[in-house]
């Protein structure tokens, strides 16, 4: 089972987690969140996310999610990364998070790849059309 670090601004990490588990209807394991604050060091916060990296890696790696590309959470989360081990994707939403859940059986590679396309279909202009399609399915 991949392992997932979700590395962001605030308590937006911990809300997904458990919005995630409200949808599953159980909180999923080796999932972890580090919430950043504009108090906090990056690199104070580092070494704990290193620890957090080793405990949800049982051997079939760790996919580190973070909210911005470029912001002090993902700055933190690509220093984390080992390509094939620990990879990383950028703009972290429920659509993806509850992708990368549902295929984290599957290798890292594949989790990674479920994961930005579950980010990328969850974006979606809502118009009646469209509404009306997603309750037809």
């Amino acid at each position: 089972m991949i392992g997932i670090l979700i590395v962001s601004h605030g308590a937006f990490g911990e809300a997904l987690i458990h919005s995630a588990s409200h949808v599953l209807s159980k909180r999923p394991p080796r999932v972890r969140q580090i919430g950043v604050t504009v108090h906090d060091d990056p690199e104070a916060i580092l070494p704990q996310a290193e620890e957090l990296v080793k405990q949800l890696d049982r051997g079939q790696g760790v996919l580190v999610l973070t909210d911005i590309l470029g912001a002090t959470p993902s700055n933190i989360a690509t220093r984390l990364l080992v390509p094939g081990r620990v990879e990383g994707v950028s703009g972290v939403s429920l659509p993806m998070l509850i992708r990368a859940l549902t295929y984290r059986e599957e290798t890292l590679a594949t989790v990674v790849e479920k994961a930005v396309s579950g980010g990328v279909a969850g974006v979606v202009h809502m118009t009646n059309d469209a509404c009306n399609a997603a309750n037809r399915s």
